[in-house]
């Protein structure tokens, strides 16, 4: 059988295997701003716009931690001076130090990263198994349940933070105190609406023949849910425990409400009391302590972040 050349085509360009390379104009309307675009001027001068305006709020954004980083190095007379210095003139770096073993910050860092820890870890047992039961067993009335988590999305938290407080005060039907408990922390995280309806769309994107053969197979459903489903959403069991950490170690309210005793307190309140209690600590000290707290979420951010922004795509939920 005769090939059929296109005109001005050679034999080696029709070969299999070999693919063509797509025109410039295709592989430009798969970007942002395409180069038939910034060929014209207004195309340009826009795109330099963009990026100007973008650049600027970006070092807006960052103002605010550079001062506080740079604030830690100035003496406290200086931090509060008008008009304010760009740079400190007698960097004190002891005073990170200083901070460190003052406001006893170990302690705290691992207080924290233990709250951080179980939170996550009960976000696993409740919400997890919440959102694999309305994908995959889908119980009688799930719509309804559905409603209801959206309902509740609906609500501010501040609204619902007097009847939680009394709740853990003293939990109903068993009449325990969970104050000063971590697990006074936990258990209110625990059934997270927003995580469970993210869950609950990934949980229906995987296919229902691979639960139905293990079916076949004799395994009941937690084994589906340990086996089969656990294993197969690792991307969005990743976002979650990287939304949980985050919302954790900054979280402030509800700890000060339910941790009172230092020993069990959160690096946030720690550094709350800390000024509050020591009128006479340098205000230098509290600011790197400030500093040194929010370094562990821009690690966490600098090293996840192709998991935090696919989060951004998980949270389109579907009904």
């Amino acid at each position: 059988m005769a090939l059929s050349l296109k005109p001005g085509a050679t034999p080696q360009d029709e070969k299999p295997g070999r693919r063509k390379q797509a025109p410039l104009e295709n592989a430009g309307e798969r970007t942002l701003v395409s180069p038939l675009s910034l060929r014209r001027p207004s195309g340009r001068v826009i795109y330099w716009l963009v990026f100007a305006l973008l650049l600027l709020s970006t070092l807006i954004t960052l103002g605010p931690l550079y001062w506080m980083f740079s604030g830690a190095l100035k003496s406290s007379s200086e931090i509060v001076q008008t008009p304010p210095t760009f740079w400190p003139v007698h960097p004190g770096w002891e005073n990170y130090v200083n901070a460190w073993n003052v406001l006893n910050l170990p302690l705290y860092f691992i207080n924290t990263l233990l709250l951080a820890g179980g939170a996550v870890l009960f976000q696993f047992l409740v919400s997890a198994t919440a959102a694999y039961a309305l994908s995959k067993l889908r119980p009688a009335g799930k719509n309804i349940i559905q409603f209801g988590f959206f309902c509740t999305l609906m609500v501010p938290p501040v609204v619902y933070l007097i009847p939680q407080f009394v709740n853990i005060s003293s939990l109903p039907f068993i009449h325990v105190s969970l104050i000063n408990n971590w697990s006074g922390v936990w258990l209110p995280e625990a059934a997270n609406a927003f995580n469970i309806l993210v869950l609950k769309s990934f949980f229906d994107s995987i296919p229902n023949e691979l639960t139905e053969a293990a079916r076949l197979d004799g395994a009941n459903a937690w084994q589906l849910f340990t086996r089969i489903i656990l294993p197969l959403s690792r991307p969005a069991l990743a976002v979650v425990t990287i939304f949980t950490v985050i919302a954790t170690w900054k979280d402030f309210l509800w700890p000060l409400l339910v941790l009172t005793e230092p020993d069990v307190q959160s690096l946030q309140l720690a550094l709350y009391y800390a000024q509050v209690s020591n009128a006479n600590m340098p205000f230098a000290y509290l600011i790197a302590g400030l500093a040194l707290a929010s370094i562990p979420p821009i690690v966490v951010f600098l090293l996840l972040q192709r998991q935090i922004l696919r989060g951004i795509s998980l949270t389109g939920l579907k009904g």
